[in-house]
Order: C-alpha cells, then sequence, then structure tokens
C-alpha cells in the first residue's frame, strides 16, 4: 500500500513538475514565436489543440472533452458556453494588463462585466474580390447586392463563394434586406432563404476553406468570407508573383463583427497557468503579434504601436467609425430558433 501511495505521489509530482498549459485554440491563431517566449516567461509547456468552428468545438465539449485551460470562443459560443455553466470565472486581480483593452470590446451583451472573457481578437465577415477582375466588370465593392443581385451576378457567376455558414451567410442577407444580422424573425428569415436561393444558382460554390486559395491562384473573383482570410489570399497572391491583388471591401447595410475572448474551463486544472497566459497575451507586443500574422482585428490599445503600419491603416481591420456603426456580433440562439434555423438551411442547400 506504501509503494502504491508513493507512486501516485510521485506521478502528481511529476504531472506539476511538467507545468503544462492546455489550449484549446483556432488553428493559426497563435505564432509560434509568442507560445516560445511565453514557455521560456513561466519554464512552462503549451500543449494546443485546434477547431476550425465554434460548433466543432462546442460538440468536442460536449461530447466529454475536458483539461483544457484556455478556450478562445467567439461571442455567441461563448454565451452558450457561460450557461452551460461550463467556465470559470476570472480572477482580475491576476490581470493587471487588462487595462489595455479598448473599452468599446469590454461588457458586451454576451459577458456583462467580463466576468468570464477577455477579448482576444476580432475578424470581420465582409466581401473580398479581385481587384483587377471586379473592376474590369464594373462591379461594386461595397454592397451586399453584388452576392445577392442577379444584374451584378450574371457578370461573375461561378466565380462566386459564399461561406457555408448558416448563421454568416443568413446574417448576410438580412443586413441586405435592412435588417438586424440577430434578426429571428421567421418570416425575416424566409425573405433572407428566398434571396439566398435565388442567387445560388450563379454561385460557384459554398466555401468556409478552399476560398483563400481560390482567390489567389485567380479561379474565383469574389468571395463572401473572413477579413483574414482575405488579408491572407492578398499575401499569397503578391508572394506567388499574380498579376493582381485582392481586397476587402465592408458592405455598406453593415456585417458581421466576430470577437473571440480567451476564457478558462472549469475543468482546467491550471488557472494559476492560465491567467498568466491571458495576463501576457494582453501586453501590447505579444497582442500585436497575432495581427501582423495573420491580419486579425486588435482590440488591444497597446498593441497598436507595435503593428505594421500598412495593416494598422487597413479599414478592413481596423473599421472606422461609419462603418463600425453598422457592424454587429451575433448572438446565441435558443433550441427552437436553431431547429428553425436549421431546416431553412437545409432548403437551401437542397434547392
Amino acid at each position: 500500500m506504501r509503494s502504491l501511495l508513493l507512486c501516485i505521489m510521485l506521478l502528481i509530482g511529476n504531472a506539476r513538475a511538467e507545468n503544462v498549459l492546455y489550449l484549446y485554440n483556432w488553428n493559426n491563431y497563435i505564432s509560434d514565436e509568442t507560445v516560445a517566449r511565453f514557455e521560456k516567461q513561466c519554464a512552462c509547456r503549451v500543449m494546443q489543440d485546434y477547431y476550425s468552428d465554434n460548433e466543432e468545438m462546442l460538440a468536442k465539449l460536449a461530447a466529454g472533452a475536458s483539461g483544457y485551460d484556455i478556450i478562445v470562443p467567439t461571442g455567441n459560443a461563448m454565451e452558450s458556453l457561460i450557461r452551460q455553466k461550463a467556465l470559470r470565472p476570472l480572477d482580475k486581480s491576476r490581470l493587471p494588463n487588462l487595462r489595455n483593452i479598448n473599452p468599446a470590446y469590454l461588457n458586451t451583451a454576451f459577458d456583462p462585466g467580463n466576468r468570464f472573457s477577455v477579448p482576444y481578437a476580432y475578424t470581420l465577415s465582409l466581401l473580398g474580390y479581385n481587384a483587377e477582375k471586379m473592376r474590369e466588370q464594373g462591379l461594386p465593392t461595397d454592397t451586399w447586392a453584388v452576392i445577392f443581385e442577379p444584374k451584378y451576378l450574371e457578370k461573375v457567376k461561378g466565380r462566386i463563394t459564399v461561406l457555408d455558414s448558416q448563421r454568416e451567410l443568413m446574417a448576410a442577407a438580412l443586413k441586405y434586406l435592412g435588417y438586424s444580422a440577430n434578426d429571428t424573425d421567421e418570416l425575416h428569415w424566409k425573405q433572407a432563404r428566398d434571396l439566398i436561393i435565388r442567387a445560388k444558382p450563379y454561385w460557384a460554390a459554398f466555401n468556409a476553406s478552399s476560398y483563400i486559395k481560390e482567390l489567389t491562384v485567380g479561379d474565383i473573383w469574389l468571395v463572401h468570407g473572413y477579413s483574414n482570410d482575405i488579408f491572407q489570399a492578398n499575401l499569397d497572391a503578391q508572394k506567388a508573383g499574380r498579376k493582381f491583388s485582392i481586397a476587402s471591401g465592408i458592405p455598406k447595410e453593415g456585417a458581421v463583427l466576430a470577437l473571440d475572448s480567451m476564457v478558462l474551463h472549469k475543468t482546467g486544472p491550471r488557472p494559476d497557468l492560465a491567467h498568466q497566459f491571458i495576463n501576457f497575451m494582453l501586453d501590447g507586443s505579444n497582442s500585436a503579434e497575432l495581427t501582423n500574422l495573420i491580419g486579425s482585428g486588435n482590440p488591444n490599445r497597446d498593441a497598436l504601436q507595435y503593428i505594421h503600419p500598412e495593416i494598422a491603416q487597413n479599414p478592413a481591420i481596423f473599421p472606422d467609425p461609419q462603418h463600425q456603426m453598422h457592424l454587429e456580433m451575433l448572438r446565441d440562439l435558443n433550441r427552437h430558433q436553431r431547429r428553425v434555423l436549421s431546416r431553412i438551411w437545409t432548403e437551401i442547400k437542397l434547392k
């Protein structure tokens, strides 16, 4: 018995000696240099798992995945985690760098008072396009009409992709129709459905992944996509020596802003290390590395001095006040609303 207890104590001691932080994050959402610097600072290791969609992350947790110290969900997914009581409250006394966050990104409807969350980065859902091709066709790049109206679509038929996302595509259609991205009126949803079905024959695909490459090689000229993906597509096009550039356009009707935040999962074994990591990421120089790497928007005021000027001046990454007025964060849906939307989405896909 004594030897068994000794073995257990040794195992516990070894686990503590390993000093490991378990991070569940989006793909390509932190630089290797940032991780290495944190590991050196805290004499620890960071073990990462990745997801490419909020629903994927929520499903994995619902299936029993546990032991993650930090997760980085988008607002509506965070809302779901809070409702499930899956998160550990923050100890803000351990987060002195929280003062660096722009107050505009604090105290959201998802987490009033930021009891559970610390803003990490954001993206916009907007238009990405081949600047030369769109100019040749004389097409507007500041309105959702260009992906929904046949008079425009006829000029780029088969050269357009839209996000393969119920919420994102419906939000774009709702904004174009003059409604809120969070409108849940079923009549308005049906109007958005009909708008999408009318435009669908002109689209090449519903695509949430390979559209970056397709923009880069010139196969696709116009996408409904994420701002950081459009940024990456343009970088790739320039590196490949393409004779065109990839640009971004924020539709005048408004768009979705997705704010991702760091939260502590209640099953995480190292909340102490998690707080160290969050405070580390709130340092402006560390936070800026992500924006410089992938073109994500940054809610950290201290980071602005470290962000490359051409990125800081990009309105699709740091929108001006006029555009900010028309940006919305998606809210979580209740069970009935999710069922209705799922049915509408099936109708859209089968048409």
